[in-house]
């Protein structure tokens, strides 16, 4: 078996995803009442800061949240698969791997937000947290800083 890594599984996946930059999401906004935004990063992340009508299904339990008769089931999803769907993570590379997953599931308009919701905050659009407040920039260019610690660098 070929070892694999996280980057080369997404770039694997890639050429088979749509993905839409941070621009192209505002106008669709605007454009598509009907829109369904997936945020699949976890609870965590999602709750503290995320866009303003996003529904949350972590990437663990997406195929199941996908499907009808599951624990995870989300009605939204499972009825869905006809229905423009833009899934948005961090940075834009779990939302392309939950995206080539939903294509293999049969949804047809599914893309995947590029940059993901980084890119959403330096293109300067607002953001809530669970409490449907604004998020502060300050809060926000915090939280999205990447603050690796020393074991989770590659060795060498």
């Amino acid at each position: 078996m070929k070892y694999e890594t996280y980057s080369s599984l997404v770039a694997e996946v890639l050429p088979e995803v749509k993905e839409l930059f941070p621009w192209d999401l505002a106008e669709k906004l605007k454009e598509t009442p009907n829109l369904l935004l997936l945020d699949v990063r976890e609870p965590s992340e999602f709750n503290p800061v995320h866009i303003e009508g996003s529904l949350n299904v972590p990437r663990g339990v997406l195929e199941s949240a996908c499907d009808w008769d599951y624990d995870e089931t989300e009605a939204a999803l499972a009825s869905g698969r006809e229905r423009e769907i833009i899934v948005i993570c961090r940075s834009g590379h779990r939302s392309v791997l939950a995206a080539h997953t939903m294509q293999r599931m049969g949804f047809q308009h599914v893309y995947s937000l590029k940059t993901g919701i980084r890119g959403w905050f330096e293109y300067e659009q607002p953001l809530i947290d669970v409490n449907n407040a604004a998020v502060d920039e300050d809060f926000a260019e915090d939280f999205f800083t990447t603050k690796l610690r020393p074991d989770q660098r590659k060795p060498g």
